[in-house]
């Protein structure tokens, strides 16, 4: 009886601490090979969620936290996407989680969020899985009227992801990849340097 009692006590804290629900998966799916994709039903969280933030995750009671930078976010549904590598123990453990699993540890948002204004023309880049991290950055920025440039690289075409998504936040896009499958070859230094020594100016 005193054992019932402790999990009911230790239940209803559960459901304190989350009121008035858990953090949920609503999806975790794969982008490229090692990457996925992990999107939260998150309320709190995603109606105060903004560019540059991160959140703390664990995949089980036990398990390391994890901070992963906010790819996306939808207010009006409650839901935070942060995009993965999978590199190892607990990462693999995001990896597992199920649609409609409850996450522990789902705190956030976390660290100083970026103070974005209008500037004039920026330039946004990003690769591997820090191309999600450019997302809500571009998308903010063009709202506030910025001509976006995006700039993706990655080791190969099919390593890029979000092409589409990036399209609708950007004026610009350029691309680079390791074994010229797409875009340019010379990386992101290379080009920057040349857009510059042709005249263009950045602000940001």
């Amino acid at each position: 009886m005193q054992e019932e009692n402790g999990n009911q006590a230790c239940e209803q804290q559960y459901k304190t601490l989350f009121e008035p629900e858990p953090p949920t998966v609503v999806s975790n799916e794969s982008l490229v090979p090692n990457l996925q994709l992990l999107t939260v039903h998150a309320p709190a969280v995603a109606s105060k969620i903004e560019p540059g933030q991160f959140v703390m995750l664990r995949a089980d009671e036990f398990g390391e936290r994890i901070p992963l930078t906010v790819a996306d976010w939808d207010r009006e549904k409650g839901l935070v996407s942060c995009v993965y590598m999978q590199v190892g123990r607990s990462t693999y453990k995001i990896s597992d989680l199920k649609v409609g699993d409850v996450v522990p540890t789902f705190v956030g948002p976390l660290g100083k969020n970026l103070e974005l204004n209008h500037f004039g023309t920026v330039l946004c880049a990003g690769g591997c899985y820090g191309i999600g991290s450019i997302y809500p950055i571009a998308r903010s920025l063009k709202e506030k009227g910025n001509e976006v440039i995006t700039f993706i690289e990655g080791r190969s075409d099919f390593l890029l992801y979000w092409k589409g998504r990036l399209t609708s936040v950007r004026d610009r896009m350029m691309v680079a990849t390791r074994d010229g499958s797409s875009g340019v070859k010379e990386g992101y230094p290379g080009e920057v340097h040349k857009m510059l020594w042709n005249g263009k100016e950045v602000a940001r």
